[in-house]
């Protein structure tokens, strides 16, 4: 089958497209022809050689895709051959085939196509488990989104929107912030003087969400007294260490997220799939996907990923 691969670590020009063996799917798997993966800067941190990456190479990259079922392990029940499924946490999306633990896998319904499952699912997940999960955003409250112009900020960006939040959006370039204020953010600013711009403008935060990582320090400092700072993402590198007298003294809350920690179970991975899936049909969510790159193309794909232009998501279409 084909697969975009790479054998050592660096930039986008590592990535190439190669013939790999095809897996064979256990007997609680099933093997999924893979349609659309969607690219995340996990992708990047991995091929970099700065994330967790199993196995040996050479290495097949994604963790998200779409597709249909091919085959199906003996075990799996409740699942047919010719379905059509999604995953946003399973590894070697980034290839013809994959094979997928059938827990893991997400029924899509006729009305949302396989493209739409790909730019939405590990994205969408994430936004949701942060405005219901991480903090429960009551109407009214003042939202600080980091990164409002990329795949997640859009998302969180519209969904905080919708529980009644004033939304303040941050993004680093002015398409960006057009496309923060177009998915609902009251305010939008750029990075230049963003935090005494927020608490001039608009006022101390209730909530912020920062997928940036180097600017957590600035996030706690725009969190009201009794503030929540929620910590989710490093795409501008490592924070830099929090003395935790500053929460003491303030009586800020500042928290971590991670997705992982949420899909917990297949019922719980499906029905917040639905309710994502329900957000659309009702107009409420809109999924923007950026660009898409065949898979022979997975290089320059990962260019314009890392480049940060990206205002939605960035897709890998592979059949």
């Amino acid at each position: 089958m084909r697969a975009l691969v790479f054998e050592t670590f660096g930039g986008p020009e590592v990535l190439h497209e190669a013939e790999v063996p095809r897996p064979v799917p256990t007997s609680r798997q099933a093997l999924v022809r893979v349609e659309y993966a969607g690219l995340n800067f996990a992708d990047v941190y991995r091929r970099q050689g700065n994330y967790h990456l199993a196995g040996t190479p050479p290495w097949i990259l994604g963790y998200e895709g779409a597709g249909v079922i091919a085959e199906l392990g003996g075990e799996v029940e409740g699942l047919a051959v010719g379905d059509r499924v999604a995953f946003a946490d399973s590894p070697h999306a980034n290839a013809e085939f994959a094979a997928v633990d059938a827990e893991r896998l997400i029924p899509l319904p006729d009305d949302i196509g396989t493209d739409t499952a790909a730019a939405l699912l590990l994205q969408g997940l994430t936004a949701q488990y942060l405005v219901a999960d991480s903090h429960i955003i009551r109407p009214g409250e003042i939202v600080v989104v980091h990164a409002a112009g990329g795949g997640v900020g859009l998302l969180l960006v519209q969904l905080a929107a919708q529980y009644g939040a004033t939304v303040v959006g941050l993004a680093s370039s002015e398409g960006k912030r057009a496309a923060a204020k177009a998915a609902g953010a009251a305010h939008v600013f750029g990075y230049d003087d963003w935090k005494e711009a927020i608490l001039s403008d608009v006022g101390p935060a209730d909530v912020v969400y920062d997928s940036i990582g180097a600017t957590l320090a600035d996030s706690l400092g725009v969190a009201r007294t009794g503030g929540t700072v929620i910590f989710y993402g490093m795409a501008g590198g490592d924070p830099a260490p929090v003395d935790p007298r500053l929460l003491m003294d303030r009586s800020l809350t500042l928290t971590g997220g991670d997705l992982w920690n949420v899909l917990a179970s297949a019922e719980n991975r499906r029905t917040r799939a639905t309710a994502l899936f329900n957000a659309i049909r009702a107009g409420h969510l809109t999924v923007q996907i950026a660009a898409t790159y065949p898979l022979t193309d997975g290089a320059d794909a990962h260019r314009f990923l890392q480049g940060r232009g990206a205002i939605g998501k960035v897709l890998l279409h592979i059949g």
